[in-house]
């Protein structure tokens, strides 16, 4: 699995709307996998490894088998700089450091751990077999085998062998990791993919090699018999083949030059031939697009992507259940949105490099020049405090300053405008509201901010301070939110405050509130509330 360097939105996967903002804004690398990408990993920009989701066969790594909806720490793995990851269906997952580690853990039935034993790996394990003294700069996993691949062009596999795809030369499963040699021996392999079943490699001169399963022709080979050992796809004799991925039974290759083929399982038009026929040998497709520079595919998912030079993003296969068999022209900025978006299940099909770029948006701009006397050209003084604010964002925000500031010549208009209706936190609320959108103050407050909100008749506003009282109501402040409800002819928010009193009588009849409650409000309480039957006992 190769990196991605676009600005990607981790957002798009639904798993990661559990996180807050500031958790994903320490996110910088991240996958989503799992057989219904339930399942996340995630590396912070200070190295820390963050996991969380379903945890089926111990796929996170926590030591125990409990399901997490907030994410958990894998300290064994903090500060190891992963820069390489893939998973299996089981799922087990493996992954390699900067340093060239290999660490794995996950479900083990077939030995794809590589540590020797079927017993599941319940916290991450170095897989030390023949790697120890390999520098492993990528790692690839089908469904329930595993692949390595040193710095000096070695790869390695083991794991689950019914069809070859370890490609030692017989069926038997590989309990550690073996040398892939064959037809292999003696080239450097630059790049690896995995299928379900299935095997692939590319080597520096832009050779293909496959072994394993080949029942829809996916090793492209022309034939669909399975191969014990790695295989050259003589069909792409005269082409250098640079990029290779695999989905569940079909591969995708990219040349030096641009030029995409495909072949495999075609059941969900997953080749983009405009057909669903298998194909058993390489076929070239999107030829009449311009220059492909990334290809995508997963080996739990029949879709397929592609980007091309200019940055448009296409998508065929299985596309959220239907069967799209020609390239479409996606809106998306990278291929990973397609796995985010489209694919069933919608795991990633590559360890996400998130970037998070210094560019801010125009809404997080205006945030930061909230009561900013750098920029600003008016001030509010409202209890003896300034607020600093910006007449052009008042003017475009809110109809109550428009009004007001059309008023005014603007040579006559007042550096400072004094307020004295409302307190100082309500009012700065106010105006942070119109720049940020949301409002953040005690239900206290906004009672008084809902009283502006009428006044100004910001019927959003109103709705979200009534939302924060409602939300913020107790026994200790339920009375004096109710005589402001009364006092701001907020019908609804008194009926709300009234009965959450009648509810909670014996409580809120011992807060000091209660016997501080004005008069004639006090008496129409207890005639409402004995209305009601409340004071029966």
């Amino acid at each position: 699995m190769t990196h991605s360097s676009i600005m990607v939105d981790v957002g798009k996967w639904p798993i990661f709307t559990l996180l807050s903002p500031q958790e994903i804004a320490s996110i910088r690398k991240a996958c989503v996998f799992g057989t219904s990408a339930n399942e996340a990993i995630y590396i912070t920009h200070n190295d820390e490894v963050f996991v969380f989701g379903l945890n089926c066969s111990n796929c996170l790594g926590t030591g125990d088998n409990q399901s997490t909806i907030v994410p958990k720490k894998l300290e064994a793995l903090c500060g190891k700089k992963i820069s390489s990851l893939s998973y299996g269906s089981g799922p087990h997952v493996v992954l390699c450091t900067e340093d060239g580690e290999v660490y794995a853990w996950g479900h083990n039935g077939y030995s794809q751990l590589g540590n020797g034993t079927t017993n599941q790996g319940i916290t991450p394990v170095q897989v030390c077999t023949n790697l120890l003294i390999k520098k492993v700069v990528e790692v690839a996993c089908g469904s329930h085998h595993s692949m390595a691949l040193s710095f000096d062009g070695d790869l390695y596999a083991w794991g689950y062998n019914n069809c070859g795809q370890v490609g030692s030369g017989s069926t038997a499963n590989q309990p550690t990791p073996r040398r892939v040699s064959n037809c292999l021996q003696g080239k450097m392999v630059v790049g690896i993919a995995c299928g379900q079943t299935s095997s692939m490699a590319v080597v520096n001169n832009g050779e293909v090699y496959g072994w394993g399963y080949n029942g829809n022709g996916q090793l492209g080979l022309g034939n669909n018999g399975n191969q014990l050992t790695p295989c050259r796809v003589a069909a792409l004799h005269g082409v250098c083949i640079l990029q290779i991925a695999c989905g569940y039974a079909h591969t995708l290759a990219l040349t030096d030059e641009g030029l995409l083929y495909a072949w495999g399982a075609n059941t969900y038009g997953q080749l983009g031939t405009g057909n669903k026929s298998n194909q058993l040998s390489p076929m070239q497709i999107m030829m009449e697009k311009e220059r492909v520079v990334e290809i995508a595919a997963c080996h739990s998912a029949h879709t397929s992507a592609a980007k091309t030079q200019s940055g448009q993003v296409y998508m065929w296969g299985q596309c959220r259940g239907q069967s799209v068999i020609f390239p479409h022209l996606t809106h998306f900025a990278c291929t990973d949105d397609v796995f985010a978006c489209f694919a069933t299940p919608a795991v990633m099909w590559r360890l996400l490099s998130v970037e998070h770029e210094d560019f801010l948006t125009v809404a997080e701009s205006l945030k930061k020049e909230f009561d900013s006397p750098e920029t600003s050209d008016l001030k509010f003084r409202v209890d003896g405090k300034y607020i600093h604010v910006h007449k052009a964002v008042l003017k475009i925000r809110c109809e109550h300053f428009r009004t007001m500031f059309q008023s005014y010549w603007n040579e006559d208009m007042k550096e400072v405008i004094e307020i004295d209706q409302f307190s100082y936190p309500v009012y700065r609320a106010f105006l942070e509201y119109l720049y940020t959108d949301s409002v953040d103050l005690p239900p206290e407050d906004a009672i008084g901010l809902l009283d502006l909100a009428t006044s100004y008749c910001e019927n959003r506003l109103k709705k979200l301070c009534q939302h924060i009282i409602k939300r913020g109501i107790t026994v200790e402040n339920a009375f004096s939110l109710l005589s402001a409800a009364v006092r701001y002819d907020a019908e609804d928010l008194e009926e709300f405050c009234f009965k959450f009193c009648v509810n909670h009588l014996t409580e809120v009849t011992q807060t000091t509130a209660f016997w501080q409650m004005d008069g004639p409000l006090l008496k129409e309480f207890i005639a409402k509330a004995s209305k009601c039957g409340a004071f029966k006992n």
